[in-house]
């Protein structure tokens, strides 16, 4: 078993097979994380923009007089 051992971790093909399994797995877990951090960004960007335009329509509802608020919103009811 040791000259086994010793043989595989001496035997160049079987160390360039290794480092090109442990570089295929690197690579794949490095774009997993690259990938989930752009989509975290992404996510975070289009929560400040709904941010902002809520922000902006409440700003508008507040601006309006009582009446023509609630006018207003009633046109925009479902029910």
């Amino acid at each position: 078993m040791s000259a086994l051992l010793g043989w595989l971790l001496t035997n160049p093909t079987v160390l360039a097979i290794g480092a090109g399994i442990i570089a295929a797995v690197g690579a794949w877990v490095n774009g997993r994380v690259t990938g989930a951090k752009a989509e975290r960004n992404k996510q975070a960007a289009e929560e400040v923009k709904a941010r902002d335009i809520s922000d902006q329509v409440q700003n508008d509802v507040g601006a309006l007089p009582a009446d023509a608020a609630r006018k207003e919103l009633k046109s925009w009811s479902k029910g």
